[in-house]
């Protein structure tokens, strides 16, 4: 079996944190594609439009691997690289600022506020913890090692370089990485705490929520009372597993729903985000040994949860 060759590099420096998009004209045994803008056209004309794409040829908007501007005659070259910026919609600015809390020539550690995606996604593409950490900190190749939840806040382990990034993503596939988060939920006493809550989770797509179903578990938590306060309480939660929206399930299963979430127990109708709700769910802490210097590394989140101001700041329990 012949090996495809490695992609060249982008000859498009990144815009605003975001990478070109890259294309390779594939083989095309019919001859149906005379010159690269048939292709472009023929490909992309129906889902954008024949105009955008032959008005992003007449501006030069597509370049090959030497940076050249690539004209709609050129003949067509099965193999051949081209590479564009895409045009995004206005996305409304997350409040909040992105907290380094760690940072050397192998790792960033980020603590991101609420409503900020991880990665680009959807509708969410510039308004993102990578693309705001790559601009701010001229860290292009930079990476994150896991995602968290974009309406949960806390920390978020970034690799620098692309050479260190299967070292550190392999600590959270074997489960070498200790999380936990704190929430603020409902507080009942007849809830018996701490508790390990097990259940098999599955979520379809398309559909928002996650849901139980019978069978053999998939998803492990752990659930701690740290302190109560009135109708409120503060928890302390650990996965052992990592399935999507795993503790936001797991603590409406005891009854004790996560503040402010809009799934669970009710999907919310669509509408504007309402920055003034954040659900309250923080990645508080991420301890592990460094699988490059075998430190033990262990970094703490300081944003505070809405809801029990009157206990302090009790991050030193994480």
């Amino acid at each position: 079996m012949r090996r495809r060759t490695k992609a060249p590099s982008s000859p498009l420096p990144q815009r605003d944190g975001i990478d070109a998009v890259r294309v390779r004209l594939p083989e095309d045994p019919g001859g149906a594609w005379a010159s690269v803008g048939a292709f472009l056209v023929g490909r992309y004309g129906a889902a954008v439009g024949v105009e955008r794409i032959e008005g992003m040829l007449r501006e030069g908007r597509f370049v090959g691997v030497d940076g050249r501007a690539i004209a709609a005659g050129e003949a067509y070259e099965a193999g051949r690289y081209l590479w564009f910026h895409r045009e995004f919609p206005a996305e409304e600015r997350v409040p909040g600022e992105v907290r380094v809390v760690y940072r050397d020539e192998r790792i960033v550690v980020a603590d991101k506020p609420h409503f900020l995606a991880t990665m680009p996604r959807g509708g969410h593409v510039k308004e993102t913890l990578l693309a705001r950490l790559r601009r701010d900190l001229g860290l292009p190749e930079l990476q994150p090692a896991h995602r968290l939840d974009r309406l949960t806040a806390g920390l978020v382990l970034c690799v620098v370089r692309p050479e260190d990034r299967g070292a550190y993503q392999t600590l959270f596939r074997d489960r070498a990485v200790g999380k936990s988060y704190e929430a603020v939920a409902p507080y009942d006493p007849a809830v018996e705490l701490p508790a390990t809550v097990r259940s098999r989770i599955e979520k379809e797509r398309g559909v928002l929520a996650a849901r139980e179903v019978p069978g053999e578990p998939n998803a492990e938590s752990r659930i701690e009372l740290l302190v109560h306060e009135g109708g409120l309480a503060r928890y302390r939660l650990v996965p052992v597993t990592g399935r999507t929206h795993q503790l936001r399930v797991h603590m409406n299963a005891l009854g004790l729903p996560i503040r402010h979430d809009p799934l669970y127990p009710v999907v919310r109708e669509d509408g504007p985000e309402d920055f003034g709700r954040p659900l309250q769910l923080l990645a508080r802490s991420l301890v592990f040994t460094d699988p490059v210097t075998g430190e033990l590394r262990r970094f703490l989140s300081r944003r505070p949860l809405q809801g029990l101001q009157g206990l302090g700041d009790l991050s030193g329990l994480a």
